[in-house]
């Protein structure tokens, strides 16, 4: 079997260069751990970390790139960073020759874990490291809206987070489920990609299963999930019909499925999921998924006026008798599901452009960056008409 590096070496699409003359040599290469905790140490905000061929290593911090020391980094740096982070995992390597990217896991002991994805880019390796905060966050210290705490008094159904990638999808997940952990007295079962927070048994007992290392996909694992008597199954993410129509099936049998879609709103993830199916199925799947759909969370993280990071902005449809039946028919003149969640506040409903308008009145955030982020950005600066902002220095 070929190293790491062999693996990323000997990749057919590898850049080579002819003999070159010989030159003084390379200072001693810091270890990955080593490397990776530095990198850690420069903030408390990091959210990713980035490895480039001439570019030096890279950590994103409330949504910009800084870059961590002056050396670039040269594509054998990058190559063997990647084979310290693939380690001995056979699925990564042939995934890696195969397809030009693969997914791991990564720990550094005491500091914290990552997700990592490893990509062939110009004939040499670049990476990304998603951080994945040790501990799992509290409900409160997100902020999330109260409304959200009826999830874990749920008996079935689906409850889905959306999202685009970096918007805080897996951190509300991991609340809720961590809420739920304490509130009950359950088997829950995750499936993951890779598993990223690491739950502990408290009144509840949590059995956490990983793609590639202890099920080859989220479809047999979630079907082997209606065998293992769990009350709620979390699924990373919705991929395909497959996964889609067995989390219905739970969700319809007695389950609370909680997973994730990289949707925008709450409009795009029926028209995702309706979409993933034939024609001719449609009208059945818009029909289950008007029964079984609990709660559409979507989020958007928006950079803050006062630059000290980044303030969340969440839009909730809740399943009522009007939202489940605009899922059911389709959305129309006047009968949208953006309708539904302006007059739906007294039931827990919020809509973003609403969330954004209170974030700008409150000056949480500059009135330029909301707009940037608004789903209707027209709209939203007639309703701020009559906002002035303050003149606070």
């Amino acid at each position: 079997m070929a190293s790491p590096t062999q693996a990323v070496t000997n990749n057919p699409n590898a850049g080579t260069t002819g003999a070159a003359p010989k030159a003084a040599p390379a200072p001693a290469p810091i270890s990955t751990p080593g490397l990776l905790a530095a990198m850690l140490g420069t903030s408390t905000k990091i959210s990713d970390l980035f490895f480039s061929p001439g570019k030096p290593p890279l950590v994103e911090v409330n949504g910009k790139l800084v870059t961590v020391g002056k050396r670039a980094l040269s594509a054998d740096d990058t190559r063997r960073v990647a084979a310290d982070l693939i380690g001995n995992n056979k699925h990564a390597l042939s995934k890696l020759r195969e397809n030009g990217s693969c997914d791991v896991s990564y720990s550094l002991s005491g500091l914290s874990r990552f997700r990592v994805n490893i990509f062939m880019q110009r004939g040499s390796c670049a990476i990304v490291m998603r951080v994945i905060p040790s501990k799992i966050p509290e409900f409160e210290s997100l902020h999330l809206p109260e409304e959200l705490r009826q999830i874990t008094e749920l008996r079935n159904g689906i409850v889905l987070v959306t999202g685009p990638t970096g918007s805080g999808k897996s951190s509300t997940l991991a609340a809720i489920i961590d809420l739920i952990n304490q509130q009950q007295s359950y088997h829950i079962l995750t499936i993951e990609d890779p598993i990223e927070f690491l739950h502990l048994h408290k009144n509840c007992i949590i059995h956490q299963r990983e793609l590639h290392s202890d099920t080859p996909s989220f479809a047999l694992a979630l079907r082997a999930a209606l065998r293992q008597a769990p009350k709620v199954i979390l699924v990373g993410e919705m991929r395909d019909k497959e996964t889609i129509e067995i989390a219905m099936e739970a969700a319809e049998t007695g389950h609370l499925v909680l997973s994730t879609l990289h949707t925008i709103d709450a409009s795009k993830t029926v028209e995702r999921i309706v979409g993933v199916f034939p024609l001719a199925d449609q009208h059945a799947i818009r029909n289950r998924l008007a029964k079984s759909f609990r709660y559409m969370i979507s989020q958007r993280l928006i950079p803050r006026k006062d630059h000290t990071g980044r303030v969340a902005a969440i839009e909730i449809l809740k399943s009522t008798l009007r939202t489940r039946e605009y899922v059911e028919k389709g959305e129309g003149e006047g009968k949208t599901l953006l309708d539904a969640m302006r007059a739906g506040a007294t039931e827990g409903m919020r809509h973003f452009d609403g969330e954004i308008e209170r974030l700008i009145r409150e000056e949480v955030v500059d009135l330029e960056t909301g707009m940037a982020y608004a789903t209707n950005p027209g709209n939203l600066r007639l309703e701020l008409a009559d906002f002035t902002p303050s003149q606070k220095a």
